[in-house]
């Protein structure tokens, strides 16, 4: 029919004059409109085949239905074609990274005589507002953000295992400015969605009235499409920043429209253009994104004058101030401490040291993110650093007995050290005990026992045993216990000096352990 409807009386006028003989030249000068429209409808009407009679009869709705249907019945082949990509289309647009702008140069190669671009985003629009007609979400300044977390993980280095691990990628977006904020998180676990949800509330340098969060379990512990029961660690986190926490529906993405959104431009903007095959720790991956998301929010927005970092800026005086203190999240189980006087956390696996007079006692273990706290009967006994390095002990060294302390703290220049406090005879000795062993911690005992000679036989004695002994040749331990059980260091010359000692391939000398 014609490009522009004619009202349905000029319809009914059309139809009276061309059934009364009247050319069709004569009715538009008549009826002032052009020929080629009178003989569309004239056309339309021969094809009706319905008697002028009836045609009068009828509404000017049941008229119009007629002679103006609906556009689809009349799709020519060319659209017909793009009409019936469109499907296919929509079902290739889930899968990640796809865009509308490649499946077009889809459409393109399977079609020559294609429409050009701007007609193809003009009628997938309107196909796909008909399909699945989109409802308006008015966004308010300062009054939502938006979380999820991405679909597809990225791999990083584990600094405490050296493993190559898959990080959790988390996106949260203001609903007015549409500023972003991605960062790569150990798991999904509540302690890192509560972290990240901060770090977000940090970079954004405000907070807003409400967080709306997945039905993920980090943030509703049951979910509902009245009233889901959030969780109680989330909740807290919230009520320390003032926020509320509206979570969106079951199977309801255009609850969080945006931050899907942020989601596929941050496979495009961000992931794409990451190093590929090059891993790293966490903390520079996530430098990494940084330094992309800067670029993605510094990017002007389609059909507008400005980027979301200008938004942003515009949006911030609406945000309310930051709490001054940082939301520790704190979990608290009871253990035992076992026979090698530490505790063990299930979580991540680790062992972390107390006093070992407290070998057996039950105490309360109170952790966070960074910290660990072990208290009895609600006195804080020790606080460590947070490590999630499995099966790996955090020990301080005054929470072992002395003997163990001495083991785990004997090295060659721990003896040097030692020996050096008696005399420098005793500590070039000492020197010559660890030389001649193939390696170092054979001497060890040997070195203890020695030195402990001083104890027993004093300081003077001992030296003038290590003279001795090293003029004869020998270095061990069993040498020195005969000269002094013996009383041999008591022939010996006071004024007798030491000798300077051969040296041999298999002698590494004094000087090695300095």
């Amino acid at each position: 029919m014609a490009n522009k409807s004619i009202s349905m009386s000029k319809v009914r006028q059309i139809i009276k004059l061309y059934t009364q003989q009247m050319g069709k030249k004569k009715i538009s000068e008549r009826l002032g409109m052009s020929k080629h429209t009178v003989k569309l409808y004239t056309d339309h009407f021969r094809v009706l085949k319905i008697p002028k009679e009836e045609l009068f009869k009828l509404s000017d709705f049941e008229l119009n239905k007629l002679f103006h249907p609906p556009k689809e019945t009349f799709l020519n082949d060319k659209l017909k074609q793009l009409y019936d990509f469109f499907p296919v289309m929509a079902t290739q647009l889930r899968r990640r990274g796809m865009t509308v702008a490649r499946q077009f140069l889809e459409y393109k190669m399977l079609y020559d005589q294609s429409y050009g671009e701007t007609s193809f985003y003009k009628h997938y629009n309107q196909w796909r507002k008909k399909v699945n007609p989109a409802m308006h979400i008015e966004h308010k300044v300062g009054d939502k953000m938006y979380v999820d977390y991405a679909g597809a993980t990225l791999p990083y280095v584990d600094t405490n295992t050296g493993e190559i691990k898959n990080a959790q990628v988390f996106v949260a977006i203001l609903g007015w400015s549409q500023y972003a904020y991605v960062e790569a998180m150990q798991s999904q676990t509540i302690e890192e969605f509560i972290a990240a949800c901060e770090n977000a509330l940090r970079y954004f340098n405000g907070v807003p009235l409400a967080i709306v969060p997945d039905n993920l379990k980090s943030a509703v512990h049951k979910a509902s499409k009245y009233e889901p029961i959030v969780n109680e660690n989330f909740k807290a986190f919230t009520d320390h920043y003032g926020v509320a926490i509206l979570p969106a529906r079951s199977r309801k993405p255009q609850d969080k429209a945006h931050v899907e959104n942020m989601v596929k431009l941050s496979y495009q903007k961000i992931y794409a253009n990451l190093p590929e095959k090059e891993f790293v720790p966490l903390n520079e991956l996530n430098m990494q994104i940084g330094q992309h998301l800067v670029a993605l929010n510094d990017a002007q927005l389609t059909g507008k004058q400005c980027s979301r970092t200008d938004q942003w800026l515009m949006e911030l005086s609406s945000l309310h101030p930051l709490p001054a203190t940082w939301y520790e999240m704190r979990k608290i189980k009871q253990v035992t401490v076992m026979k090698n006087g530490h505790v063990y956390l299930t979580e991540d696996q680790h062992y972390y040291s107390v006093p070992y007079e407290l070998i057996g006692k039950k105490l309360k273990m109170q952790y966070s993110r960074s910290e660990v706290n072990l208290y009895l009967q609600y006195e804080l006994l020790v606080t460590h650093k947070r490590l999630r390095s499995p099966h790996n002990y955090t020990t301080v060294p005054e929470h072992m007995p002395a003997q163990h302390r001495y083991v785990t703290e004997w090295n060659p220049a721990f003896f040097m050290a030692k020996a050096k406090e008696i005399d420098p005879v005793v500590e070039y000795y000492i020197s010559q005990v660890l030389a001649k062993k193939q390696h170092p911690e054979q001497g060890y005992k040997s070195c203890m026992g020695i030195l402990s000679f001083a104890k027993r036989f004093g300081d003077i004695r001992l030296i003038k045993a290590c003279k001795r002994a090293h003029e004869i040749g020998y270095y061990n331990y069993k040498i020195i216990e005969d000269i002094l059980t013996k009383n041999l260091d008591k022939y010996d010359d006071d004024n007798m000096e030491l000798s300077n000692m051969p040296t041999h391939d298999n002698i590494r000398g004094g000087n090695y352990y300095q």
